[in-house]
């Protein structure tokens, strides 16, 4: 299986509070899957490049939480939790996900994860939240670099077949 650079594409609705990221990686859903649930894989690829993960709590099932924080040179800089909605292998997962810093900012999102030909996947997030000024300031916090160079490790780790 030969390794694509794809890109992650982050779209806004205007009608709706809401943020959609569409990425494929050349690996089967079960290992996309896997990287999204497996703590020691998360942490290796969840974030910005300039960010380590540290996993603190991490029950990935139907009704299980999660929670990690990121570091920059040993300092914690930023703590994010939430709890697990569903959990059905290989095809979706439904989980809140919450800034430490903006505790009201809860958002709820939907992983698909969509079988393509070749073994590869197509990766959907719907991420919604209670209104546009917490959307907006989502976008404009910087998330993009942290998601695609994310996703960016995610096909690194997957290309080693992790």
């Amino acid at each position: 299986m030969t390794t694509t650079k794809h890109e992650t594409e982050i779209k806004a609705d205007e009608r709706v509070p809401t943020i959609e990221i569409i990425r494929e990686f050349d690996a089967a859903p079960e290992q996309v899957f896997r990287a999204h649930v497996d703590p020691e894989l998360f942490a290796q690829w969840v974030g910005p490049r300039s960010l380590t993960t540290r996993i603190t709590k991490w029950d990935a099932r139907t009704g299980g939480e999660w929670a990690f924080a990121n570091d920059r040179d040993g300092e914690e800089i930023a703590t994010f939790f939430g709890s697990y909605h569903e959990v059905r292998p290989h095809e979706r997962i439904v989980w809140t996900f919450t800034y430490e810093g903006e505790p009201d900012g809860v958002a709820l999102e939907t992983l698909t994860f969509e079988e393509l030909p070749g073994g590869r996947t197509r990766l959907r997030v719907l991420s919604v939240v209670e209104d546009f000024e917490t959307r907006d300031g989502i976008l404009a916090s910087g998330m993009d670099v942290g998601v695609k160079e994310g996703y960016d490790k995610l096909d690194e780790l997957l290309t080693k077949g992790a």
